[in-house]
């Protein structure tokens, strides 16, 4: 039964709607014209349930879920049902089609682009950035910043061999009180890029024992240890200095 009435002067030219299927679990919530006869409404639906259009049949429900009629008239408008805002229309698949299948994306056949393929695309987020010379495809900014690191590699070498392993030193980071130690360790390390200094603290003022990330680049008590630049390194007769630390319990 169609109600061609219930299009009225007042009804909108679109209605919102719940989309639901006997093929998934989900729902949809989606927007259409109500000049859309019932045959192209189902084209639209193919998009979101999965079924083909020829083997859909469409019931109406209301936004409480009671069956109102089925929608079994192809040539018919949308809106010559009574089809208001809120309302769901369920699509009952006859293909065949198991249960869930069309969620399961495990099923799907991937597409894999080679590297090759990809590199010859004009449209891609690559030849963008090649075209723009932005990031790694900008030759002159990259040359920039490789001689930029060079020469901070350079100076932290050249300050790092001012400074030998068992000298006494205050290392002096800004936001930091100074804390006094014995030096440990000087040359590059695996957990940054860099020369790092490796200090002994006086007292347990560090991050570690000397080892970080499951190395050990040399060996203390716990929380005594720490890496710091070489810029905040200064050598010097520096004694030990007692924070009392060993007087609190």
């Amino acid at each position: 039964m169609i109600l061609s009435g219930a299009l009225g002067a007042a009804s909108p030219a679109t209605v919102s709607v719940s989309i639901s299927s006997s093929l998934n679990s989900f729902r949809a919530q989606k927007r259409y014209g109500r000049g859309l006869t019932i045959a192209e409404f189902k084209c639209k639906l193919e998009l979101v349930v999965g079924s083909p259009a020829s083997c859909m049949d469409l019931e109406l429900y209301t936004s409480d879920d009671k069956f109102v009629m089925k929608l079994d008239s192809d040539e018919a408008l949308l809106g010559s049902y009574p089809i208001d805002d809120g309302c769901r229309i369920h699509v009952i698949d006859r293909s065949g089609a198991r249960v869930g299948e069309y969620e399961d994306v495990s099923r799907v056949e991937k597409y894999e682009m080679s590297a090759t393929d990809y590199e010859k695309r004009p449209d891609s987020v690559r030849s963008f950035l090649k075209r723009s010379k932005v990031g790694k495809f900008n030759e002159e900014e990259m040359l920039k910043k490789e001689a930029e690191q060079e020469q901070k590699l350079a100076e932290e070498k050249a300050l790092a061999e001012t400074i030998s392993v068992g000298a006494r030193c205050e290392v002096q980071v800004s936001g930091q009180p100074n804390k006094r130690g014995t030096v440990m360790f000087v040359g590059l390390a695996e957990f940054k890029p860099g020369y790092w200094i490796g200090i002994k603290y006086d007292e347990p003022l560090g991050k570690n024992d000397g080892s970080v990330n499951g190395k050990q680049y040399f060996e203390c008590q716990p929380k005594y240890g720490a890496f710091v630049k070489p810029q905040y390194v200064t050598l010097g007769d520096f004694p030990e200095e007692d924070y009392g630390l060993d007087d609190e319990m």
